[in-house]
Formats: C-alpha cells, sequence, structure tokens
C-alpha cells in the first residue's frame, strides 16, 4: 500500500493514528477481567524525564500562526512569525507528554505524543472559532452544520463559575473526519483514553465533533447539570461497512490531554447519534489494548535516518504511522499481540518510494527495537551541517535552523551555534535552501540556497544579520518573553486637540493592543492605566485591551513611558510595567516594551 505523503509536515514523533476500523456489530474487546489497572490513570505514563521540542502550529490552509501561546506543563513559549516554538527541557512522562496550543479566535489546540530521545517535533493545526449557529436560553434548539453534523440543546446553560446564564447563545462547531488526512494534525492529544474502568486504550476512530458555546460577550458557557444534547456526527461512505451499530463515545478532557469514555452511540443511516451532558471534543471510537513502541531507523553502517515516513499495518487494526525524528526515533501506541507489516517511504518530492518492508511483532509490552534499512541506488544520504552566529560573531544558543527541500520543511534547535540533518535526497531534485532564526536578537539569515553536490554539506558559517526592525514583546509574571515581530501597526492621530490624542500600537492578528490618550503638546512622558470607553476621556493615560490578556479592565496598576513619537515612517517607542488582575480575579504582573514604525 502507498501512502499519500504530505510535502511541508513538520511532525516528527506522531502518535501512530488507527485510520482504519473493524466490523462489529458489538464491541467486546475491552474485557478487562485479566487487566491489572493502577489505582491512578497516571501510572501508566511512567517515571518524570526531561525532553526537548520544537513545533510549529499552522491554520487550515497550512499558514503558519503567529502569536500562539504553547504550553508544556510549567513550560511556555509563543510561536514566532513562522509559527514555531522551541521548549527545552519540558518535564514529561515516560510514556507521555501533553503540548497545548491557544489564541484567541480559535478553538484550543493540543498534542500528546508518546516522547522519544532527540527532539520531539510536533505540528498543530488549530481551527477558527467559525459559529454555526446562534441559540437562545429557555427555549430548545437545534444547530445543523453544513455536513449534517448536528447538536440539540434544552435551553439551560451555565458559566464557567456554574451560574445560570441568560441570553443568546454562539455554537462553535467543527466535524472531524478520519478521512481527511490534516485530521491528525486538527484533533485534540492524540488516540490514547481511559475506559470506563480506568484502563488505557488506544482509539479507532470513525469520526469526532467539537463543540465550544460563548455567550453573548464572550464567555464560555456549558450544559446546565441535568441537562443534556444529542449530537450527531457522519460517517464517512467508505467506513460505514466497517462501522459498528453501537459505539462508545469519549470527550477529550483538556486538563489531562487524553480521551475519557462516557456513554455511547448508535448508528442511524450514515450518522452516529448519542447524548453528551457536557461539550468538548466528542469521539466515535472502538477501543483497543495497546503497548508502546519505538523504532530506531539505521542504514546498514548504523547510521541514523531521520526524516523518513513509516507505516505499521495489521490485519485487525490497519495502518497506523509516523516520522523518524535526527535520532532516527519514532516512538507511538501500536496494538497489543498483533503481527505488524513494517513499510519505510522516502517523502514524496522523489515519489512514494518504498524503501523497506519487513514484518514485526507481535508486541505484548512496551517494546524498543531497531530497524536496519539497506541502501537503495536511486537515493543518496546527504548530511547538512553549518555553524550559527550572529552579527557580533558568536554562536547563537537559542535559535533554529529550517532546510527546504521541494515542498518539505525540516526545523532543528540550534542550542550551540552548530547545526546537522540528513536527509535521502533522489536525482530530480538537488537544490534546497536553508533558513535561520537567532531568538536572542531577532535577527535572521533570510533563505540561503545551496545544492547537494556531495555526501557531506558543510555550509560553512551563516549570520543572522537581518535585523526585525519593530517588535512588541512582554513577559508575565516574569515568565519567558512574548515577543510579536510582524503585522504590527501604530498610529498617532491629534486632530481632535485637545480632548483625544491617540497613540496605538496594535497585532491584529495576535490580539495585543495599546491605546493612548496623550498631553499636549509634549506627548513624552509617563502616564498611568486608564479604562477607554464611551465618550472620549477626560484625562491622559494608557491601556493594553483587556481581551488580549484576559485583563479586568478596573483593576490595573500598569505604568507606561512613551519616549518616542516620530513622524509616519519613524517609530513609536513605549515601554510598560505593574501588576493588573484578570477577569478571573487572579494577580499578575507584565513588563513589556513596543518599538513599532508609526505608519500614519
Amino acid at each position: 500500500m502507498t501512502p499519500t505523503l504530505r510535502l511541508s509536515k513538520l511532525l516528527i514523533v506522531l502518535l501512530f493514528i488507527l485510520t482504519s476500523c473493524q466490523k462489529d456489530d458489538s464491541i467486546s474487546n475491552d474485557d478487562n477481567q485479566n487487566e491489572n489497572i493502577p489505582d491512578t490513570f497516571s501510572e501508566y505514563f511512567g517515571n518524570e524525564i526531561s525532553r526537548d521540542f520544537l513545533g510549529s502550529v499552522i491554520d487550515k490552509d497550512h499558514n503558519p500562526i503567529e502569536g500562539v501561546s504553547i504550553s508544556i506543563g510549567n513550560e511556555t513559549a509563543v510561536t514566532d512569525s513562522n509559527g514555531v516554538f522551541i521548549i527545552r527541557n519540558a518535564t514529561v512522562n515516560e510514556r507521555f507528554g501533553y503540548i497545548k496550543a491557544e489564541k484567541a479566535g480559535y478553538i484550543h489546540g493540543s498534542r500528546s505524543v508518546v516522547p522519544s530521545n532527540g527532539t520531539n517535533k510536533v505540528t498543530i493545526m488549530l481551527l477558527e472559532e467559525t459559529v454555526v449557529g446562534t441559540v437562545s436560553s429557555g427555549s430548545s434548539d437545534t444547530v445543523i452544520a453544513d455536513d449534517g453534523s448536528s447538536v440539540s440543546f434544552d435551553g439551560n446553560f451555565v458559566k464557567e463559575d456554574g451560574t445560570a446564564y441568560t441570553g443568546s447563545v454562539n455554537v462553535i462547531m467543527h466535524h472531524l473526519d478520519p478521512t481527511d488526512e490534516d485530521m491528525e494534525d486538527q484533533m485534540p492529544g492524540m488516540l490514547y483514553a481511559e475506559n470506563e474502568d480506568g484502563a488505557e486504550r488506544m482509539l479507532q476512530t470513525l469520526g469526532m465533533l467539537a463543540v465550544e458555546l460563548r455567550g453573548s460577550g464572550g464567555e464560555d458557557l456549558n450544559l446546565a447539570e441535568g441537562s443534556t444534547s444529542e449530537i450527531k456526527i457522519p460517517v464517512d461512505a467508505t467506513l460505514l461497512g466497517s462501522a459498528p451499530a453501537t459505539i462508545p463515545l469519549w470527550y477529550f478532557d483538556e486538563a489531562t490531554g487524553y480521551w475519557k469514555e462516557e456513554g455511547e452511540a448508535t448508528l442511524q443511516g450514515n450518522m452516529y447519534v448519542g447524548t453528551v451532558s457536557h461539550f468538548s471534543f466528542w469521539n466515535c471510537d472502538i477501543p483497543a489494548e495497546a503497548v508502546t513502541l519505538c523504532l530506531t531507523v539505521v542504514d546498514e553502517d548504523d547510521k541514523e535516518l531521520n526524516n523518513l515516513y513509516v507505516t505499521l499495518t495489521s490485519e485487525t487494526y490497519g495502518t497506523t504511522s509516523g516520522n523518524t525524528n535526527e535520532l532516527g526515533q519514532v516512538c507511538g501506541l501500536v496494538p497489543s499481540n498483533e503481527t505488524l507489516i513494517l513499510d519505510i517511504y522516502s517523502y514524496a518530492i522523489c515519489g512514494n518510494t518504498l524503501l523497506h518492508t519487513e514484518t514485526i511483532g507481535p508486541f505484548t509490552s512496551d517494546t524498543i527495537t531497531t530497524i536496519i534499512v539497506p541502501d537503495i541506488p536511486e537515493f543518496n544520504e546527504e548530511t547538512v551541517t553549518g555553524i550559527f552566529k550572529d552579527c557580533d560573531g558568536d554562536l547563537i544558543t537559542n535559535g533554529y535552523v529550517k532546510i527546504s527541500y521541494g515542498n518539505q520543511i525540516f526545523t532543528d534547535i540550534v542550542t550551540d551555534g552548530s547545526f546537522e540533518s540528513n536527509l535521502l535526497v533522489c536525482s530530480q531534485n538537488n537544490t534546497f535552501s536553508i533558513f535561520g532564526y537567532d531568538y536572542m536578537n531577532y535577527q535572521t539569515t533570510g533563505n540561503i540556497n545551496f545544492t547537494f553536490d556531495s555526501p557531506i554539506i558543510d555550509v560553512g558559517s551563516l549570520s543572522a544579520c537581518n535585523s526585525v526592525i519593530e517588535f512588541i514583546e512582554y513577559a508575565i509574571d516574569g515568565g519567558e518573553s512574548i515577543s510579536f515581530t510582524e503585522n504590527l501597526s501604530a498610529s498617532f492621530d491629534s486632530e481632535d486637540i485637545p480632548w483625544v490624542y491617540d497613540v496605538e500600537v496594535t497585532d491584529q492578528d495576535n490580539c495585543f493592543q495599546i491605546l493612548g490618550n496623550l498631553t499636549f503638546p509634549d506627548y513624552l512622558g509617563t502616564y498611568n492605566d486608564y479604562v477607554f470607553y464611551g465618550e472620549p476621556p477626560q484625562d491622559y493615560g494608557f491601556r493594553i485591551l483587556g481581551q488580549c490578556l484576559n485583563l479586568n479592565i478596573w483593576e490595573n496598576d500598569i505604568i507606561y513611558h512613551i519616549t518616542s513619537v516620530g513622524e509616519i515612517g519613524e517609530y513609536i517607542d513605549i515601554n510598560f510595567s505593574g501588576s493588573f488582575e484578570d477577569t478571573n480575579g487572579i494577580p499578575h504582573t507584565i513588563v513589556g516594551v513596543a518599538h513599532v514604525i508609526r505608519d500614519n
């Protein structure tokens, strides 16, 4: 079987995702009579370990998303203008790591992985907060999407604090189809679950439905206690022949990063229909017992092979897939006690060429094994090495390098000034480009083109000297800095003297905005925090818009210093610091600076 390979994929350590279904009218493969189930589900995860993560966040059109907040446990980061984030030495577990991605305008995204050695690379595709329909409290109603998925409501809703909500409710819905090649990047977590008995399972999905509810003020809502909703999830025509008459329902727990069994759905025509009592992602899945399998792929000289596409196929559960990282490793869950056909492919730039196939397994416990790929005459192994420095000639210790080959992008963290990447190259295409990014100084190398002309290509020393000319940067509670370097705008309006003098520094795509009313005629100086709404204010001050930081508009003590208001094409400079409360009453501190070119 030849898979469809995506050319631009960054995902390297990927949970093995099941894409085929088992024909069965009842589900009986979840018998726990002889299974040793721990008292606490997290006992399945193993010991705590430290791992590095390099990720990419994209939208449905595969464009990078800047300014996404990323968290792994207590470690945080924000995606840059390339949609890339780096988190080093994150605390995860031997069998489970959980990455969350959040940005205003998108529903929450995440990825769960079985961590490998080396850098764990992930891709998360965020889905926009698309309102499919609006209902009202106190009234029964049903919202139906274009694909036929639907949700019914009895009209009883509550806010996050449990108090009753009255008013209109915006219903955000997304149906995720397992036949869609982007589903694995769109879905939360991975197909890993806790069943109703507390045992771990891997899942075969026949479809998911994401539902989020928003009040008229943008507040998160859910169903009131005792209320239920009927959901309908379409089943693709190619899967109907193997869809069971009844199937367990599972919801994604954002706090834990895995699915939990709750209820069941019945097949009615081409729809699974079930009843739920709260909203999140809901999933129709067949469970299977699973073990962790970690493969290291090497050549005949024992050299690790990275950037290869690996599939595993069982006669019962279909095909699973993943990609090798810089150590040649790929880890994930596979069905227990199943013989598996292992296939290893090159990337599609060279055609969907099968490099190696063999039978492995069955596996009844967590396993680490090595796979040797024999030499393939039509492919060349190429290794790209180099040194990455800043404009002062110092080695870069906080950055990354992207190698682009065809439509593929391979990204690697740079921590000591050096980088190395290996890949298979075919005769149809022998050119590639390198782009380096220096986090410390906000500078890049730009795209530099090279040619594969020997097994080892040393590109020499690359300097990141293309300055980022404007930026907004801030840190909350002394944490890691959040930076925006693109899609910035700044305006200064003094036409309404003496009432309103506005300096606006805004990044609309990333929801960060400062509004100011300045004194005349000096403009420069120190300003207090001020609430801007309704009629023009009679006083002077600045305000970071609350929705960007979940900021309470009343309880703030932030001081702003404006040091420059240049002409058009020159800089507006503001630095700020102080304390604020969020909308939940939790206190925070903030320190930041805006250095943005005035647009008008």
